[in-house]
């Protein structure tokens, strides 16, 4: 395995990227994943590099890095009340969907230079407040996106520019939604609404409920981690790649 930390530069300065990718048989195609609201850690680049070894190029963005380099946060950020979930959150809200696909098209700029990134089609999935970033990833550049996944992300139905719903046909890759039974940032009655949105739209894809489930069931170090269902998330998550991107 192949990997580095670099930055990628942007219309509003540089965006520290992780790098990961097979050391053998390349180019191979490119994939973002983009981070939940606690920001990149040691957690999703070890999910980075599970999708690396695979036969992926897979670029882990920081996207807050506007607020600088020392938006990393301490391990308490998940807390109520907690001094690192304030600093957390009022980054977090700042970020919207416009700014996040103008950091898209200079990721999609910097792969094309990779020698190690296949060209063509690419991929990219969120997690959380990432997952709209995604399905608008896919709608901003569908002849770039073949292929996009969100995982519990947060209010797909919503009044905010770009917001998912809005665009659900303009997409001309695969989209796969992925959400968890229990989650007060995509209430079921959302998760309803989006169905119906989502089949009336023509977009190829679908949309799977995780029951039993909380926000978060994917990742490995949160209190509500599920392994049979984070599994289940990288059983659909790469074949849709594959599927996809070869």
């Amino acid at each position: 395995m192949m990997e580095r930390t670099l930055d990628i530069a942007t219309r509003h300065g540089a965006m520290e990227t992780f790098i990961c990718h097979p050391e053998r048989n390349g180019p191979h195609p490119a994939v973002f994943l983009l981070m939940d609201a606690p920001g990149v850690r040691e957690e999703l680049r070890d999910m980075a590099r599970r999708l690396a070894s695979v036969g992926f190029y897979v670029a882990l963005p920081n996207l807050y890095y506007r607020a600088g380099r020392d938006t990393l946060f301490g391990p308490d950020v998940l807390e109520d009340g907690s001094a690192e979930r304030a600093r957390m959150r009022a980054i977090r809200t700042k970020m919207t969907i416009p700014p996040v696909m103008s950091d898209f098209a200079a990721m999609l700029e910097f792969v094309d230079a990779q020698p190690a990134a296949k060209s063509g089609p690419v991929g990219c999935h969120g997690y959380c407040m990432s997952g709209p970033y995604a399905l608008a990833a896919a709608a901003r550049f569908p002849d770039r996106v073949a292929a996009a996944a969100s995982f519990y992300g947060t209010w797909l139905v919503s009044d905010a520019e770009e917001s998912p719903h809005l665009s659900l046909a303009k997409p001309r890759g695969e989209l796969y939604i992925a959400c968890a039974e229990h989650d007060e940032l995509a209430p079921l009655p959302m998760v309803d609404e989006l169905r119906r949105l989502f089949a009336t739209s023509g977009v190829t894809g679908e949309i799977e409920l995780y029951p039993g489930v909380h926000h978060g069931f994917a990742f490995p170090q949160r209190w509500c981690y599920d392994r049979p269902a984070a599994e289940r998330h990288w059983e659909r998550l790469i074949a849709l790649y594959r599927r996809r991107l070869g």
